[in-house]
């Protein structure tokens, strides 16, 4: 199962696939932007809510770079069937491309 897509892919399926900022609490908080209809989750709290993420439909996650926070999280929804992939670059790499990005 591939765990990333590039950001100038994301557009492409960024209006069918569930899309879930996992910015850290403080890392969203010090941030005015988001993703169109991105739905934030809380990375340190996943085992509340990996049972209501679709296992078969697209899933699109992202955090400030693409790092840890994504590997981590990709990891884990992957491990339980998720059909999940993380941006590269995370929201850092949407803006570096001029992705579509909103004031949250």
């Amino acid at each position: 199962m591939e765990r990333t897509i590039k950001p100038e892919d994301f557009a492409a399926i960024a209006d069918t696939a569930m899309v879930l900022d996992v910015r850290r609490l403080e890392d969203r908080a010090a941030s005015n932007e988001t993703v169109p209809f991105a739905i934030w989750k809380d990375p340190t709290q996943i085992d509340q809510w990996i049972e209501a993420i679709p296992r078969k439909h697209p899933v699109v996650i992202y955090c400030v770079c693409g790092g840890g926070v994504s590997n981590s999280v990709v990891d884990r929804l992957q491990a339980e069937g998720v059909n999940a992939r993380f941006i590269e670059g995370g929201i850092e790499g949407l803006k570096a491309i001029g992705g579509k990005l909103e004031a949250k």
